[in-house]
């Protein structure tokens, strides 16, 4: 069974920065489509970066493109989103998430990890 666990999420300010983690375990982490989620109070989940098991990105969705970064290290099955330039509207807990190549849907969840910038 997956298990996805976050970690690096807190408090920043605006301008600021945070690398957020998710270790993986239970498969074989390179045979997984990772992604990074966030869902803000009363909005719904959004994607916000996804990348392949060879570690091919997704094109970012236009609210964080040039600012955020995935990447992944199959030696330690381990996702990575690395966030700059923070602004107060990516406040918002961030999940990592999962899919196998045979599957269409992100299946694995962590937890979350909640990030908060403020103004």
């Amino acid at each position: 069974q997956v298990q996805l666990v976050e970690s690096g999420g807190g408090l920043v300010q605006t301008g600021g920065s945070l690398r957020l983690s998710c270790t993986f375990s239970g498969r074989t982490f390179s045979y997984y489509f990772m992604a990074w989620f966030r869902q803000a109070p009363g909005k719904e989940r959004e994607r916000v970066a996804s990348i392949s098991g060879t570690g091919i990105r997704t094109p970012y969705d236009d609210s964080v493109k040039g600012r955020f970064n995935i990447s992944r290290s199959n030696a330690k099955n381990a996702v990575y989103l690395e966030m700059n330039s923070l602004k107060p509207e990516d406040t918002a807990v961030y999940y990592c998430a999962a899919r196998s190549y045979s599957e269409e849907e992100y299946n694995y969840w962590g937890q979350g990890t909640q990030v908060t910038v403020s103004s």
